[in-house]
């Protein structure tokens, strides 16, 4: 089992940044993926962002420039930093954890970009 905490959302206005972190506990492998999804209201769970154990990273073009992901393996973290948010950023954000046939989501944190 993989426990997963996020944590680092909130309110900010337009044009802001927050930086998100998941932390990962539990039976954590070496062969890993960790990312991002986020569900806007009445909207369906979109993916963000994924950093592979290798340090590969991919993230989705609706926020390619604005958001980077990076991590730390020795703390099994993973970090989406977003820059210049937008109100359509808003939306609850889940860390996404993936192993050979496994996969687990954090609780999900809300991010509110708003004036």
């Amino acid at each position: 089992q993989v426990q997963l905490v996020e944590s680092g959302g909130g309110l900010v206005q337009p044009g802001g940044s927050l930086t998100l972190s998941c932390r990962a506990t539990g039976s954590v492998s070496s062969s890993n993926v960790m990312g991002w999804y986020r569900q806007a209201p009445g909207k369906q769970r979109e993916w963000v962002a994924a950093l592979t154990a290798g340090g590969s990273t991919n993230i989705a073009d609706s926020v390619k420039g604005r958001f980077t992901i990076s991590g730390d393996n020795a703390k099994n973290t993973v970090y989406l930093q977003m820059n210049t948010l937008k109100p359509e950023d808003t939306a609850v954000y889940y860390c996404d954890f993936r192993s050979p046939g496994n996969r687990y989501w954090g609780q999900g944190i809300q991010v509110t970009v708003s004036s």
